[in-house]
């Protein structure tokens, strides 16, 4: 089975409301296998939305990504996020 990678492109409009988010999505994230590739780093925008936080990270499946969003850890996370960002968020399976 492929593995998956969750997309999330995130301009941060109340910078402290949403570090309370990421501060409990990681947890959750990790519980369904998932591991950072790249959260908040250097970038260079080429096309579309220039969205300053961008986060990659590698689930063990494109199911188990979805589950993550899904469960109530990463729900309770998301509350904190919900007006305090602009977010658009893909998961994507990745080539064999």
């Amino acid at each position: 089975m492929p593995s998956a990678l969750w997309i999330a492109h995130v301009e941060v409009l109340d910078a402290e409301a949403y570090g309370k988010y990421a501060t409990a999505a990681g947890p959750a994230i990790a519980d369904h296998g998932g591991v950072f590739l790249a959260r908040a780093t250097r970038y260079v925008q080429l096309e579309g939305n220039d969205r300053a936080r961008n986060v990659v990270a590698r689930f063990p499946s494109l199911e188990a990504a979805v589950a993550c969003y899904h469960s109530d850890a990463y729900q309770a996370a998301l509350a904190h996020a919900k007006g305090a960002s602009v977010r658009d968020l893909v998961v994507v399976e990745e080539n064999d």
